[in-house]
């Protein structure tokens, strides 16, 4: 809502604009402040993949252009999205068996409850009936989209094109999917992933698989660090941005009193 009188309506649609850039701006810093957290909060999660921000400039349907039918000033900044960064993590040896990392593109298939799920983190788990599954208890699927089921008091030995082994046999081979889009996968949770529906399906993909290591998240603590400081001082700035607004509206309503 603007201040100010209709007569000195430029001036209060000016400070009114400025006003209103200013908590638009705040606003996407805030969301841009939630996903630095998120992201440094996960830096110690095994494949997790650091979300990024799109910009845009948002315009309403009644500025689309002025009174003269020339372009609307009044743009505001808004996020428009996030998009995740699917690069390449680095591998971190565990010497654990049920530990396996992947490299170059690739998931995971998990069960759970809701359908099918995909993710990188390769910390995996033997259940008491020798179910490989994930930490939070979600059966590891094979390539044929079943459990598997190990050997507990067997060596395991998973080879690099996911093959598992046990006693000189195979048992099965590790299911892991590949996408042509990685824009239809929809974060659920921190590293597992959802495939909406799409014309172009996963397929099962040739696997790059490491037993014994992980993949480290490819979000950088320090640069998250630097910016989070840089979206905080925006913020300071943003907010005296609007000070000034206020104050600038305040000071016109006093000198329109006065002349009054």
């Amino acid at each position: 809502m603007a201040c100010g009188v209709p007569s000195d309506l430029a001036s209060a649609n000016a400070m009114d604009a400025l006003t209103t850039a200013a908590a638009s701006g705040l606003r996407s810093r805030a969301e841009s402040l939630d996903m630095l957290a998120n992201n440094i909060a996960n830096a110690s999660s095994a494949g997790f993949k650091a979300d990024r921000e799109f910009y845009n400039l948002y315009t309403s349907a009644e500025a689309s252009t002025g009174d003269d039918g020339t372009a609307p000033s009044n743009q505001l900044p808004v996020i428009e999205r996030h998009w995740t960064d699917f690069s390449q993590g680095t591998l971190t040896t565990t010497g654990n068996p049920l530990d396996l990392a992947l490299t170059g593109g690739g998931f995971f298939l998990v069960q759970t409850p809701t359908g099918t799920l995909y993710t990188r983190d390769g910390n995996f788990r033997l259940s008491p009936d020798g179910k490989l599954q994930t930490q939070l208890g979600y059966p590891v699927l094979s390539s044929e989209r079943k459990p598997i089921v190990l050997d507990p008091s067997q060596e395991i030995d998973i080879s690099g094109d996911g093959t598992i082994q046990q006693g000189g046999e195979q048992v099965a081979t590790l299911g892991v999917a590949s996408f042509q889009d990685l824009n239809e996968l929809e974060k659920q949770g921190s590293n597992y992933y959802r495939f909406s529906l799409s014309s172009l399906p996963p397929q099962l993909a040739a696997p790059d698989v490491h037993q014994g290591a992980l993949e480290s998240a490819n979000a950088q603590p320090a640069e998250a660090a630097v910016r989070l400081v840089g979206v905080m001082r925006q913020f300071e700035m943003l907010q005296k941005a609007m000070n000034i607004g206020s104050d600038m509206c305040r000071r016109s309503i006093e000198e329109v009193a006065k002349v009054v």
